[in-house]
């Protein structure tokens, strides 16, 4: 087990996603493959937090994120992921210098210090 914590994305990583509907409460099916890994994580005593803008209120929903809104996207998430994982899961939309890895789908690796992609694409 490593120190710090590994970030996942929940929409289009975690659980399925299409498009933003609107809905902040909605939250797609469960990508059985990540959800494994996570569960086999958690298994290993590894940290795993959920990152998503879900809960960057203020650059999301602006002024229309009530303190009652924000709670019930934060259950929203709470509940699918004991739904699906079977844990709560720490939720934040930003990283900090204990994240060891982020798993995203809109992420690019780049090798440290270079600028150059990871997969060798320019």
């Amino acid at each position: 087990m490593q120190d710090g914590w590994i970030g996942v994305d929940l929409d289009g990583t975690l659980a399925k996603y299409e498009k933003w509907t609107g809905d902040p409460f909605s939250i797609g099916d469960p990508v059985p493959k990540m959800v494994e890994r996570v569960k086999q994580w958690l298994r290993e005593g590894q940290q795993v937090w959920i990152v998503t803008a879900r809960v960057n209120f203020e650059d999301r929903y602006g002024s229309d994120a009530s303190p009652a809104m924000q709670s019930q996207v934060r259950e929203s998430i709470d509940k699918w992921c004991l739904l699906h994982i079977g844990v709560a899961l720490p939720v934040t939309y930003k990283k900090n210098y204990s994240m060891i890895e982020l798993w995203d789908d809109r992420c690019v690796q780049v090798i440290p210090n270079t600028g150059e992609r990871a997969d060798g694409q320019t």
